[in-house]
């Protein structure tokens, strides 16, 4: 039972060596630079060399240096290549890359070459060729769309091919919205159809709802132009110029020259029924603040506004403490004490204590009492009376 129980565990032992030596010689095999016939020719050569060698030394006598000599001579001929570069490949590793095999990727150059001469059909029968051997590549598939839409007059075309790309079940987030933001474009530069653009930025909001993707794709919803501004800024109409004062420097009175400013009221009037249409229009939330602040003085009712954008941003440090200095700014303007001000901007090192942001916060409030010292120097310079037109006067 022993003797059995040895013999099988010396086969398997044998059996494991082999196996071993068999995937080095493999892997050897398929990564060398060599002929394959030419390197399994040097084994077969080497073998017996090797064995010539270590039998010498028993057997030869003195003449045993003579053949270990002989044998690694052969030997040295047949490897120094190999051990050569073996030696050397972690240097010529950093430039080549060594064995890590290249990540195959489309080439476009040619049909990019071929469109640019103006040989669309050609293009088009270049990008498909790149994108039979890459069907998910999101640049070749931009690319033959762009070719369809603006060179060969195809929109319906590339819609059905961009539809085709992103109706995919897996298709990631990033390439969809892509894909969707650039068909937007088509429709309103090239058909001029508000419409379809909103449809195409209405499936990134459907498919990946509370995404940043989303969200981008809600502020373009909220500042698309109505057709009858597209078709106005695709064919101006000519406004006749009047005839002005052609000594300007020399009118008394520039007040009827002066560019007249918005109505304040007006403005905040359209900037809320904005809102009641696109409540997550950031930058116009945004300008409504400043203007409750700057021009009503309603630091109150900025502040509410800003603190709706931080809820809807919560997730972007960055927005985030841009409203909060914007804040601290309109704090500043609107006369609050130091403390106020402090606390807002230390919101920002709670908020995000290890962040960048924070760290700006920290420089901002080394330097805040410099801020209200400047201003009130500002508030301070008194205004005094100059004689007009002093730039005619004459010197003395």
């Amino acid at each position: 039972m022993n003797r059995n129980y040895e013999i099988i565990r010396g086969a398997i032992i044998v059996l494991a060596f082999v196996l071993l030596i068999g995937a080095i010689l493999f892997r050897w095999l398929t990564r060398s630079r060599d002929n394959p016939i030419w390197l399994v020719a040097k084994w077969i050569l080497s073998v017996p060399l090797v064995v010539l060698c270590l039998l010498s030394i028993p057997i030869a006598g003195p003449f045993a240096p003579f053949i270990v000599v002989f044998c690694g001579i052969i030997l040295s001929m047949l490897w120094t290549p190999n051990i050569g570069r073996w030696m050397i490949k972690p240097i010529t590793s950093l430039y080549d890359g060594g064995d890590v095999e290249p990540e195959l990727r489309p080439a476009y150059s040619i049909a990019r070459a071929k469109r640019n001469r103006g040989q669309y059909l050609e293009a088009v029968a270049e990008t498909r060729k790149q994108l039979d051997k890459f069907p998910n590549d999101l640049e070749g598939t931009l690319l033959l769309a762009a070719i369809q839409a603006e060179n060969l007059n195809d929109l319906a075309g590339a819609e059905t091919l961009l539809n085709r790309f992103c109706d995919q079940p897996k298709r990631a987030a990033a390439q969809v919205a892509a894909a969707m933001n650039q068909l937007a474009d088509w429709h309103l530069h090239l058909s001029k159809n508000v419409e379809a653009a909103r449809h195409a930025l209405g499936k990134i909001q459907t498919r990946f709802p509370d995404t940043e993707f989303a969200l981008y794709a809600t502020q373009r919803l909220a500042h698309l132009a109505e057709p009858e501004h597209l078709l106005a800024a695709h064919d101006p109409k000519t406004v006749p110029v009047p005839h002005e004062v052609e000594y300007l420097g020399l009118e008394k009175d520039l007040s009827r020259f002066r560019p007249h400013e918005p109505d304040p009221q007006k403005l905040a009037e359209d900037y809320v029924k904005h809102l009641e249409q696109h409540p997550l229009d950031m930058e116009a939330r945004e300008k409504l603040a400043v203007l409750y602040a700057e021009h009503f003085r309603r630091l109150d009712l900025a502040t509410d506004q800003l603190q709706q954008l931080m809820q809807l941003r919560q997730d972007s440090p960055q927005h985030v403490a841009h409203w909060l200095n914007l804040l601290a700014d309109l704090q500043i303007k609107g006369g609050l004490d130091y403390d106020t001000v402090r606390t807002t901007l230390l919101t920002i090192a709670d908020l995000y204590p290890q962040s960048t942001v924070a760290e700006v916060a920290r420089n901002r409030l080394d330097r805040l009492r410099l801020e209200f010292k400047a201003k009130e120097q500002s508030q301070a310079v008194p205004l005094g009376s100059y004689e007009q037109r002093l730039g005619l006067k004459m010197k003395r």
